[in-house]
């Protein structure tokens, strides 16, 4: 099992990037200590060039953690035929459960090292690189993260066991079993419509005022509203959205979608998801770093850019959502 070349990236790349974060941490505390941008001593210099290359290092580290939950879910994917009951990834992941928590760390640290992204972006564009200090020193909860992921990714793979019997898809999002997926499979379907695109409606009206209109609490606002569109897509794929594309009411699972059966549709939707739900919360990050004075230009400039991605991939969610709703043959009117 450890062998598979899903497997082996996931690894050796947690490791490679754990020791990048850890050096970036380590130089990070020293920068709090010495860093000085006024002064043009010998030390600073060297602290200087160093900083390019630590940072440098650190980048890459982020992007291949922020990216690994989709390379996980790939490899859940791949290796499901291994495993006596599995269909999909759905059975992988029940074959340990420790997978489940592996996903939302790795959710976590997408958000984060993304954010991360964005402050070490604007601080490059700036001669005097005010944030230095600042993104050197919040590496240490992305250090922690990294360190629980590349800990639950070892123990779930290798404690992994082909000759287990594991439940799949259709046990645990099953309207008449037990736990969270069931409750979620089993609400109806209406509502659930109704509330996603409610809530989505939300989302980009407050993403073309933020576009107009100046004001901190309109960006609260948006990353309130990434947050809920986040959390009711999510429901919305169990629910609803899956059930549309399998053409099957009682099949609801999240996982089959990223299957060539299904086009990898999963890939493009889960993709616009979190990328809206990411452009929906920098707004508020560039509120929040308005206190090292940076530009107001570049920050209009930095936020436009971020609103316009955030309205595009929610334009393509709902076009993915709406498809097989309003062109399908496919309708669920004796379930609402």
């Amino acid at each position: 099992m450890i062998l598979h070349p899903g497997v082996l990236a996931l690894l050796l790349g947690g490791l490679l990037s754990l020791m990048m974060l850890a050096s970036g941490v380590f130089f990070g505390i020293r920068i709090a200590r010495r860093w000085n941008p006024q002064g043009a001593e010998a030390e600073q210099l060297s602290l200087e060039r160093r900083c390019w290359l630590v940072a440098s290092l650190v980048r890459w580290a982020i992007a291949f953690e922020s990216l690994s939950l989709l390379l996980f879910l790939f490899t859940a994917e791949r290796i499901h035929p291994l495993f006596v009951g599995a269909m999909c990834a759905t059975g992988t992941l029940n074959a340990n459960p420790i997978g489940w928590h592996l996903i939302w760390v790795k959710l976590l640290l997408f958000l984060l090292g993304s954010l991360w992204l964005v402050v070490h972006h604007l601080d490059l564009q700036l001669a005097e690189a005010p944030l230095t200090r600042f993104k050197f020193l919040t590496l240490m909860p992305l250090l922690l993260l990294a360190v629980v992921d590349l800990v639950l990714t070892s123990l779930y793979f290798s404690g992994l066991q082909p000759e287990v019997i594991t439940s799949c898809c259709g046990a645990l999002f099953s309207s008449d079993g037990r736990g969270v997926a069931s409750e979620l499979a089993s609400l109806p379907i209406r509502p659930t419509i109704i509330a996603f695109y409610v809530v989505s409606g939300l989302f980009g009206s407050l993403l073309l005022v933020c576009r107009r209109v100046a004001g901190n609490l309109w960006r609260a606002l948006l990353a309130l509203s990434a947050l809920g569109f986040g959390l009711v897509s999510l429901v919305s794929v169990v629910t609803f959205i899956s059930v549309y594309y399998y053409q099957l009411p009682s099949h609801h699972c999240p996982f089959d979608l990223l299957q060539g059966h299904y086009y990898y549709i999963g890939y493009p939707l889960y993709l616009c998801l979190f990328g809206a739900l990411f452009s929906g919360l920098v707004p508020q990050l560039l509120v929040l770093l308005k206190r090292w004075s940076l530009p107001d230009a570049l920050l209009a400039r930095v936020e436009r850019s971020w609103l316009d991605a955030a309205i595009l991939l929610l334009v393509v969610m709902l076009a993915l959502v709406s498809w097989p709703l309003l062109v399908g043959q496919f309708t669920l009117q004796a379930y609402f």
